[in-house]
């Protein structure tokens, strides 16, 4: 029996009468992106047509996801909301703050004690707002959705930008900002510029060595880290449909590494299959009574090229494994070309670890497939050459593992089976060893910034597929091509491995003992929510101070930002993540990772105050502190990465108002304007250079802010000669009131108040 089955049959319910009418509305087929989008429409059935990248929308989402380290900050602005209960269905995953190191007991017991007050607070807001709770070890968030609540046709949005991996079973999941889901959370409509589309294709089927995670390893190699932004990606075609749900569900995953809003795929025969294998056979029988409305119209997979803005077609026949990277997901390189690209770049071809796992490849199948490699290496006397990590998706996938004897392969190849949990993927890795010393690894994560996965500069991250981890890490060399390339046995002989099996599903069904969820109190009115007042790790929020009505004046330039710089270079991860629900504490590491375009250091900027160097945040404290604003100026696609607000919370809550770039990540930009600031980019981007060390900023016309008009910027120079610098901005009326009142949140909270 599924999860609130009534919300899922009131969707069906009104979905036929809702795409119908927006069909006759639009006037053409509709592709399953604006069935799902415009049968989620705030107002009800559909009144006008949208303009794709234009009009911006009030939707309905269905539920909310939140993950641990996100649900904090979440938690403690949906506490400020006035509200007794979540609007809507909404679940907490603890799945962030489970550090790997010794192995799933141990590590799952450590972090127990070490954030057990963060998971208290956690479980007991959950407990007091009618949210469902996951406790830590249940497993990684997007995996226990695509298990429990995903579905096809449904819209929902989450606090990690990976929320898209319920795309795998037809759903639209957006990842979000923690405003965002207040917002929801609150009863109130979610905003959204419509998106364009991109479809995809997918001919022929996967043979061999080739996997679901090499279809969107080349889709990053073709469309780059920013050029899914502002699009649904739709996958369609026969190719499409030989996939796994779970396989359709790691490419929708990956989806949030070129940007993409979000990536789906049409209601099939497999995703029926794997609702069915997880005990939700009554969302199977509903979503096949409207299957129809589940997919795109078939004239417009007939003729896609009328009905995306972007068309990409990919021949799963013919497509070779890829390994992505480094430092970046979307340098794709077939296998057969990595020894060559390697030596041409200098990357070490020596591989030091293989991770298996993530919310992007940790489901039954992934697992099976990776010990076939695995059993067959332990067959053939071949042992591992690099360290071997397994972190399972979730409790009811390493349960059913372990009792199907795939734990025991990996095992038997001194692999480490971590808690069902992010670990590595997300920076929480005590990796033993040198943590400045050149190195490569590979894994089957999502991605590969610097210092992601162990905090050390010079480790050189690649992606690829669960199963060429297992030949990689057998082989300790990141050039081997397991289709080509023998390996030599304990008994010096040469061996060759086969190419990998697995299971789509489980023969013997899924099977678990207790699965970590915790359902809330049917009255939560008398729990009380305890945050000490000198605790390290909460801490209440107050309020940002709404706009003085005049135009900002005498701010000082905090950083120009040189190159990439993502959520993690705004507000790392790892370590920090202990500190994602005390915003004065985790203020500490804004902007250290970001490289100064003055000087190509990180976390040295010049205090205009002092005219000496120091550290970002410190600097912007003194700022602060003396009443004066400050601003930063970034590159292209700035913000780039996960849904973290703390990298908007952060630089408001540091005094910094306004961030300047030459183009934003989505979300990011989303994060900056609910929190109050403003996210601004260059009309020119060539302006970008005229930026100096020593500016002074002030607006000329932030007076006028209204949709639609640029702004004008004085940048002071240190010998007084000035630039006036022209700014586009993307803000709507509702927006500007965001900002005029000091934060989305604040409109919330006074709206309750009326």
């Amino acid at each position: 029996m599924a999860f609130d089955i009534d919300m899922i049959k009131g969707v069906y319910e009104r979905m036929p009468a809702r795409v119908d009418a927006a069909r006759k509305l639009v006037g053409k087929p509709l592709t399953l992106a604006e069935k799902i989008l415009y049968s989620h429409l705030w107002d009800g059935n559909p009144q006008e047509v949208y303009e794709r990248a234009k009009s911006y929308v009030d939707f309905d989402p269905d539920r909310v996801a939140m993950q641990d380290a996100t649900a904090q900050m979440a938690l403690l602005q949906f506490m400020q909301a006035g509200k007794d209960k979540a609007a809507v269905p909404s679940t907490v995953h603890c799945d962030h703050l489970i550090l790997a190191k010794e192995g799933s007991v141990k590590d799952l017991r450590n972090s127990l004690t070490a954030s057990g007050e963060v998971f208290n607070f956690l479980e007991s807001v959950s407990n007091k707002y009618g949210i469902g709770f996951w406790k830590p070890g249940a497993g990684i968030i997007h995996q226990v959705v695509l298990e429990n609540y995903a579905f096809p046709g449904g819209m929902m949005i989450g606090t990690d930008s990976h929320t898209v991996n319920a795309g795998g079973l037809g759903m639209v999941a957006i990842g979000v900002g923690g405003a965002d889901a207040v917002d929801v959370m609150a009863g109130m409509p979610w905003e959204l510029k419509f998106p364009k589309l991109i479809g995809v294709k997918l001919t022929g089927e996967m043979n061999g060595w080739t996997a679901a995670k090499d279809v969107i390893l080349k889709v990053a190699g073709i469309l780059t880290v920013k050029g899914g932004t502002g699009a649904i990606v739709e996958y369609f075609g026969p190719g499409a449909q030989s996939l796994s749900a779970t396989g359709k569900g790691t490419i929708c995953n990956m989806g949030a590494e070129i940007g993409a809003t979000t990536s789906t795929f049409g209601y099939d025969d497999a995703m029926e299959r794997y609702l069915r294998a997880t005990d939700r056979a009554d969302v199977a029988d509903l979503a096949n009574g409207v299957r129809e409305h589940l997919t795109g119209d078939a004239e417009v997979y007939a003729n896609p090229e009328r009905y995306f803005d972007e068309l990409i077609e990919i021949d799963l026949s013919t497509l070779e494994p890829h390994v992505n990277g480094p430092f970046t997901p979307d340098r794709a390189t077939p296998v057969s070309q990595m020894r060559s690209e390697a030596e041409s770049n200098g990357w070490p071809t020596k591989v030091e670890w293989g991770l298996i796992g993530s919310c992007t490849n940790s489901s039954y199948e992934d697992l099976s497939r990776a010990a076939s490699i695995a059993r067959q290496a332990v067959d053939k006397g071949l042992a591992t050459k690099a360290d071997f990590g397994i972190n399972p998706g979730s409790e009811q996938v390493r349960y059913t593992a372990e009792r199907d004897g795939l734990l025991q392969i990996f095992e038997d190849l001194d692999a480490t089976i971590f808690t069902n949990a992010c670990g590595p993927c997300i920076g929480q890795w005590e990796r033993t060893g040198d943590n400045n010393r050149v190195n490569t690894i590979v894994h089957s994560f999502n991605r590969n910034f610097s210092k992601r996965a162990d905090g050390n500069p010079n480790t050189h991250a690649f992606v690829t597929s669960p199963e060429m981890v297992a030949a990689i890490a057998i082989s300790g060399d990141l050039g081997f091509n397991p289709i080509t390339d023998t390996l030599t046995n304990a008994n010096g002989e040469q061996v060759k491995l086969d190419p990998p099996v697995g299971d789509e599903l489980p023969d013997k069904g899924f099977a678990v003992e207790e699965n970590g969820y915790q359902e809330p109190a049917a009255d939560g009115s008398g729990i009380e929510v305890v945050v000490k007042p000198d605790s390290k790790r909460l801490q209440l929020l107050a309020p940002f101070a709404p706009w003085n009505g005049e135009n900002i004046t005498g701010a000082k330039l905090l950083i120009k930002a040189f190159g990439k710089c993502t959520t993690d270079h705004i507000s790392m991860a790892g370590p920090w993540l202990r500190f994602r629900g005390h915003l004065d504490n985790i203020s500490d590491n804004c902007l250290i990772g970001a490289v100064n375009a003055f000087g190509q250091a990180t976390n040295k900027v010049k205090n205009q105050l002092t005219g000496e160097y120091g550290p970002v945040p410190a600097t912007a404290r003194e700022y602060k502190a003396a009443g004066v604003p400050s601003i930063v100026v970034g590159d292209h696609n700035y913000g780039e990465g996960s849904s973290r607000e703390h990298a908007a919370m952060e630089p408001r809550f540091l005094g910094v108002t306004t961030v300047l770039v030459k183009s934003f990540a989505r979300i990011h930009e989303t994060n900056l304007k609910k929190q109050g600031m403003l996210g601004l980019t260059f009309a020119n981007e060539a302006d970008y250079d005229k930026v100096q060390e020593d500016d002074t900023i002030n607006f000329l016309d932030l007076t006028e802010f209204t949709p639609g008009k640029p702004l004008s910027l004085e940048f002071v120079h240190a010998d007084g000669s000035k630039d006036i610098i022209k700014a586009n901005h993307t803000y709507n009326k509702a927006q500007i009131g965001w900002f005029k009142a000091g934060s989305a949140l604040n409109l919330i909270k006074a709206q309750a108040a009326s």
